[in-house]
């Protein structure tokens, strides 16, 4: 406790530090702010009708993680930043795809510059196609509209401030980027999964038995646990530098994390997962028989109101999927053995070039395949979990999902590491 309070004392007197960290808060409270404000014409009282009716909100809850209580109060901020992450998963793949968005990403911090801005403008039509169809999803499970989607002089105003509420999560999360501490758009999320945490809290309390929910805060405790030792946890590829000058060398080591993606792969695959799901709403009223049969599967193998051994199956799999293709996107062997080699540096018994490319692509490869098993078992090991704490029929849940439970994690390990260099750095300043 002491030492707490010593760091926390310490922050508080680093000026430039107080105030980034000062800064974070206060856009994370706008982000909240807005979260409480309401889509204009919206009828509120349907609304808490479908969020109190426990098989609607499940239906919806896939989106809670990413936009933390905006869908119950159908607010501005309806979306979250879920047409940003899509924008940045179709980039993703165009870099696969197109050699000329490759090109860019070859060309260092311009090149990500530039295509920053095309994410950004992709952002925009999505959020606003995308805001239609959330708004006729949520209408679904109403027997009164919320909002008349069938009416332009209505439907387009709601589009457009939906659409302006998603774009101004994404500015609010660069401005905390390069102003504040910490990667903005993962503090926002993190800021909504949080939220939404004293709620769960209070219903699991009078939903469930003490035993229960002891049960539940011992399993979360535990997961936690096991995830800040994953995620803590590196390869130590030793490297020796020698210096030209006094003749001697240098010993040091290249860390290299078992969960190398983060919580990058988690998000993506919440993002894709939403779509069966709200695909299978439409579909379900097709006049063609086919299609109206697949959005039945939809709805009944692959939602998360009811992850069924379809759902936790495809859910894995994109997650372990994800992780291995974004990794390869943004791990370079090639560059770090080449910065090694530049710095003097080489690892003993291999020579610089191939074979220092060869080692840590191996050993990347390695790490990768069980991060990725990490990964997808977080996500899915609280489904079962929950279902056996209640008996088997899936009305108990953890106070917080596996998948919101690693990007909390890692955006606080995150901060704490930059907070901490921070330090570091205001001790050097004083010397």
């Amino acid at each position: 406790m002491n030492r707490m309070m010593t760091v926390f004392r310490q922050i508080w007197a680093t000026p430039d530090l107080r105030q980034k960290i000062l800064y974070t808060l206060g856009l994370l409270l706008i982000f909240r702010v807005a979260a409480h404000i309401t889509v204009p014409g919206a009828n509120m009282q349907q609304v808490k009708f479908i969020m109190e009716n426990s098989g609607q909100t499940g239906a919806l809850s896939v989106f809670s993680l990413l936009t933390g209580g905006a869908m119950e109060r159908f607010s501005i901020v309806l979306m979250g930043l879920t047409p940003y992450i899509n924008a940045s998963i179709i980039m993703q793949l165009m870099a696969v795809v197109m050699p000329s968005i490759e090109n860019l990403k070859k060309e260092g911090e311009a090149g990500q510059k530039k295509i920053n801005q095309y994410t950004r403008l992709l952002t925009v039509p999505l959020a606003f196609l995308q805001s239609y169809g959330m708004m006729f999803l949520v209408n679904s499970f109403s027997p009164v509209p919320i909002i008349d989607v069938t009416d332009p002089m209505v439907i387009v105003p709601a589009m457009l401030i939906v659409t302006a509420g998603s774009v101004f999560l994404m500015w609010l999360g660069e401005l905390i980027t390069e102003r504040g501490i910490g990667n903005g758009i993962s503090l926002i999320i993190f800021a909504g999964i949080v939220a939404t945490v004293p709620t769960q809290i209070g219903g699991a309390l009078q939903a469930t038995t003490p035993a229960v929910f002891a049960g539940l805060t011992i399993g979360l405790i535990l997961l936690t646990v096991f995830i800040v030792y994953v995620s803590e946890a590196e390869r130590r590829v030793p490297i020796i530098y020698a210096n030209k000058k006094s003749g001697l060398q240098q010993k040091s080591f290249l860390p290299m994390k078992i969960n190398m993606a983060g919580m990058i792969p988690i998000i993506f695959a919440v993002s894709l997962l939403s779509m069966p799901s709200i695909a299978g709403q439409f579909m379900v009223g097709s006049s063609n028989e086919m299609i109206a049969n697949l959005g039945t599967w939809f709805q009944q193998y692959v939602n998360p109101a009811s992850p069924s051994v379809w759902y936790n199956i495809v859910y894995a799999v994109l997650i372990y999927a994800f992780t291995f293709f974004y990794v390869q996107l943004v791990y370079e062997p090639a560059k770090v053995a080449d910065n090694i080699q530049k710095r003097g540096g080489f690892i003993p018994g291999y020579r610089p070039g191939s074979e220092t490319v060869n080692l840590l692509g191996g050993i990347s490869e390695r790490l990768t395949f069980w991060g990725a098993l990490f990964l997808a078992f977080v996500a899915v090991a609280p489904l079962p979990f929950e279902r056996m704490m209640s008996g088997g029929t899936g009305a108990v849940t953890l106070f917080i999902s596996g998948a919101g439970l690693i990007i909390v994690v890692s955006v606080v390990l995150d901060l704490i590491r930059r907070i901490n260099a921070r330090l570091v750095m205001q001790d050097y300043d004083k010397i």
